[in-house]
């Protein structure tokens, strides 16, 4: 799907949920990672996570533009567009927006452990995704030295 397939996507769910029309820009942003989608107050715009539609499929991301249509039509109206405003929570009820996102897609991507390190004297291991410098750190035990095991990527997580 394209910016230009969510264009006529939000424009139809708009005019069908709402009974207004969608007068502003629709697109798709891949850096969103920790939301669905935004709603700019000065442009009017909103930008949907394409990571979402990968992970969540269409019915998630149709809620995720009914809640930003939310923002949109009742700050257009001049009426309470925030999340702690009950004329949004009243609207985003009607529609059936979602509240909050599905779990962040970042965390299928998560990252695995890089480096395992171990104390020489209590034999207590440690796993870190960032190298850590050994000479500025001790063991959280016995305060023994740390030694650094570089791991294979394909065996830890």
């Amino acid at each position: 799907m394209n910016d230009a397939e969510l264009q006529q996507w939000v424009e139809q769910i708009s005019q069908s949920s709402f009974g207004r029309p969608f007068l502003h820009q629709a697109r798709f942003n891949r850096r969103l990672r920790s939301t669905g989608g935004r709603y700019f107050t000065k442009s009017h715009d909103i930008e949907i996570s394409v990571l979402q539609l990968e992970t969540f499929g269409k019915v998630e991301v149709e809620k995720i533009i009914k809640h930003e249509l939310c923002h949109y039509h009742l700050h257009i109206l001049k009426r309470g567009y925030m999340h702690r405003d009950q004329d949004f929570k009243l609207l985003l009820k009607q529609v059936g927006g979602s509240r909050f996102c599905q779990a962040s897609p970042r965390a299928s991507t998560k990252q695995p452990y890089r480096y395992r390190l171990e104390c020489v004297a209590c034999k207590t291991e440690y796993y870190r995704k960032r190298k850590v410098d050994v000479r500025k750190f001790a063991c959280g035990k016995c305060r023994g030295k740390l030694k650094v095991y570089p791991l294979d990527l394909d065996t830890h997580s």
